[in-house]
């Protein structure tokens, strides 16, 4: 795979800017990191070489005392908002990344539960949160927010939330997804702290979009496309351009609330204090993404694949009613506007061709189901799979993938049809009407295969070279596949065609 991020590079820039950030400030710094703090596959897709846990990479290399603050919303808590990445709910998310936290021996100083209002699934997960030994605060929503500030800088707004008492100069406040009141629980413990006569500031860490690439970059319309069940949308930030003369990418959200978070922190500080110096949203951050792009060409291509990627996802999505219909027309206006045909991806015009390659075989007397899968190696080769009296498409894919990448010819067979069939059979013995092999059960013949057959062994020590490609399928997979392909690590777009 060519390379259009370096991550080291960017690393030791990003490092020089935070320092440089924290210097100005004398008491403790209130940190909102916007988007993934792990596991950022988004950033993956769009910057070919950037890794996962960058941020986190970044956290812990700097020479601070430094803790943590996770951010929920108690509405997505109970409407069971999912993590499209993972396939689970924000909750099981959220302890999943505070797990990850601790295990990566960061400071978890506690959870912020925002707009609470003693919704009983939220309850039941404060009871979790505190069987791990950490600790919550619950914070309601206050009437008129944000526009209300009279009320917000009052005991009755940000003074009547519960403050949680952190002990490092470097507090991170992060949150899962837009929505989780990050800025809120940044703003409602400097309250607190400001009342005690402590020193304490905000400032903003958000990777996309990227402020000094222009606004019509691919990197940038992929952030749209990430945010397209948000609205969000980007733009020039009107305020740095007239405090500076400076064109800068922000995006709609920031460039609203920043006449708000102004007005707030006016309230908050002292006159000639250091938020007086932020003269707009660009300005309260410092991220130096573009420094790491080493190959624009290469960096845009994988841009629009990934703005590709969130048409299939939504359509998806809105299929099972967790996105609606604006969502798929704001999508189509992306596409659009970055020139961006629907098949750009390649595993998705090989794929259906699959399907139809299964279609004719209608004429050899198989009255199946017409189903076609296909996979982007890193080396670029693509290889497909269709559906089979044997084997479910996505199963036939898989096999014909690693076989390969081990260098093994096509005749060789890694799991014995006998094998196969058995399978089958005990499938249609237990009553289900489609037996041919998911790709679950294929994945698990040729476990057992491997112990005796070394071409089988060979294959599947190859199976990890799949993390990081492409994939489409025509058919909605079914649950087990769409599992696995997530443990694996591959990123599958669907037609969604059912039976």
């Amino acid at each position: 795979m060519v390379k259009g991020f370096d991550t080291e590079k960017y690393l030791k820039a990003q490092r020089r800017a935070i320092e440089a950030r924290l210097a100005k400030f004398k008491g403790r710094l209130y940190l909102e990191f916007g988007g993934k703090l792990l596991e950022d596959y988004h950033a993956c897709r769009t910057l070919p070489g950037y890794e996962p846990n960058t941020k986190l990479r970044l956290l812990k290399s700097l020479n601070r005392d430094m803790g943590v603050i996770y951010c929920l919303s108690a509405k997505q808590l109970d409407n069971g908002k999912m993590r499209g990445d993972f396939g689970v709910g924000y909750d099981l998310a959220a302890i999943k990344a505070l797990e990850d936290l601790r295990r990566e021996g960061l400071t978890i100083e506690g959870v912020a539960i925002n707009r609470y209002e003693k919704e009983k699934a939220v309850e039941i997960f404060i009871r979790k949160l505190q069987g791990m030994g950490i600790r919550v605060i619950k914070r309601k929503e206050i009437d008129g927010y944000p526009g209300n500030v009279d009320k917000i800088i009052s005991d009755d707004g940000y003074g009547a939330d519960e403050y949680l008492e952190v002990k490092n100069r470097l507090i991170v406040v992060w949150g899962a997804g837009p929505g989780s009141g990050k800025l809120s629980t940044c703003l409602g413990q400097i309250y607190h702290e400001v009342g005690r006569g402590m020193d304490s500031g905000y400032a903003k860490f958000e990777t996309f979009p990227v402020w000094d690439l222009p606004l019509s970059h691919p990197v940038n319309i992929a952030y749209e496309a990430a945010t397209a069940d948000m609205g969000d949308f980007n733009l020039i930030d009107p305020h740095h351009l007239k405090a500076y003369g400076v064109e800068a990418v922000n995006y709609n959200r920031d460039v609203e609330a920043f006449p708000i978070i102004e007005r707030i922190f006016g309230r908050l500080m002292k006159k000639g204090n250091w938020s007086r110096s932020y003269r707009s949203p660009t300005e309260m951050g410092f991220n130096v993404l573009k420094e790491g792009i080493v190959n624009d060409r290469v960096v845009r291509k994988a841009a629009k694949k990934e703005i590709n990627f969130y048409l299939f996802r939504y359509r998806e999505e809105y299929k099972k009613g967790l996105v609606d219909k604006d969502t798929l027309e704001r999508m189509e206006k992306i596409m659009r506007r970055a020139n961006v045909a629907e098949d750009l991806l390649p595993t998705v015009r090989l794929a259906r061709q699959a399907r139809e390659k299964a279609r004719r075989q209608k004429d050899k007397g198989w009255m199946g189901v017409y189903a076609g899968a296909a996979i982007e190696l890193k080396n670029g080769k693509i290889v497909y799979g269709k559906n089979s009296p044997l084997l479910y498409a996505e199963a036939a894919m898989i096999l014909n993938a690693i076989k390969g990448l081990a260098k093994i010819e096509d005749e060789f067979q890694l799991v014995s049809p006998s094998i196969i069939r058995r399978i089958n059979e005990l499938n249609g013995s237990l009553g289900d009407t489609t037996t041919a092999l998911n790709m679950s059960e294929t994945v698990l013949a040729l476990a057992v295969s491997a112990r005796d057959n070394p071409l089988a062994k060979r294959a599947l020590e190859r199976l990890s070279e799949l993390r990081g490609c492409f994939m489409h399928s025509t058919h909605r997979l079914s649950p087990s596949d769409a599992q696995l392909l997530r443990k694996m690590g591959v990123w599958v777009s669907t037609d969604g065609e059912v039976d």
